[in-house]
């Protein structure tokens, strides 16, 4: 992996909710903000100001820069946990929103337990994600199908950026919610006509 460049750990959120989104973000350098991820960028403005402290035999250590060279994925933690007695690690993603049914978040979230697995030479098990607007705390066990799951997003990604092609829109209710939504427009070009278009063409010729 070291002549390939490093897959930053929020494309493979982005993959997991959307390739498309993944790829209008990091094939063609396409970025919108919105309310949500104002919100966002605020929250984690104020993790990565915070200080690293000891509290209870836990060491907080916020920003930490991660990669894992082997799978060729980079990035910033908002917070890695360390419990002192032991030397065991966590990783803690902080989230704007609220709990997600599907595993787009805990995707990202292993990935970083894989870095610092890699970095540090010792296993991660688990990690949590806190959540803004539920001021709820998750604790995500890494578990074998996690991580296979994670592993495959990240040639998911890496495909995807190798390639330079962007998949076509699918409007699904997600959408909805997406700060790209007015970049991919989703419901217009989701329909897509050329198709139709071609064989009324070739029909109108047929019937002269």
């Amino acid at each position: 992996m070291q002549d390939e460049k490093l897959i930053p750990l929020s494309a493979l959120q982005h993959f997991a909710f959307c390739p498309r989104q993944c790829a209008l973000i990091h094939n063609e350098q396409a970025w919108a903000e919105n309310w949500l991820t104002a919100q966002g960028q605020v929250l984690h403005q104020r993790v990565d100001r915070g200080e690293p402290e000891t509290r209870k035999g836990i060491r907080y250590e916020r920003g930490v820069l991660v990669s894992a060279e082997s799978l060729g994925i980079t990035g910033k933690l908002d917070l890695v946990e360390i419990e002192l007695s032991t030397g065991s690690m966590k990783p803690v993603e902080y989230k704007r929103g609220r709990p997600k049914r599907d595993n787009w978040d805990r995707i990202q979230l292993c990935a970083q337990g894989l870095c610092l697995e890699e970095m540090r030479g010792r296993p991660v098990r688990s990690g949590a994600l806190w959540y803004w607007q539920t001021r709820h705390r998750d604790e995500v066990e890494f578990t074998s199908e996690l991580r296979e799951e994670t592993v495959a997003a990240i040639r998911g990604v890496r495909d995807l950026l190798v390639s330079g092609q962007t998949p076509k829109a699918v409007y699904e209710k997600k959408c909805d919610a997406c700060s790209l939504y007015d970049l991919c427009n989703p419901k217009l070009l989701g329909r897509d006509g050329s198709a139709r278009y071609v064989d009324d063409l070739f029909k109108e010729v047929d019937e002269q």
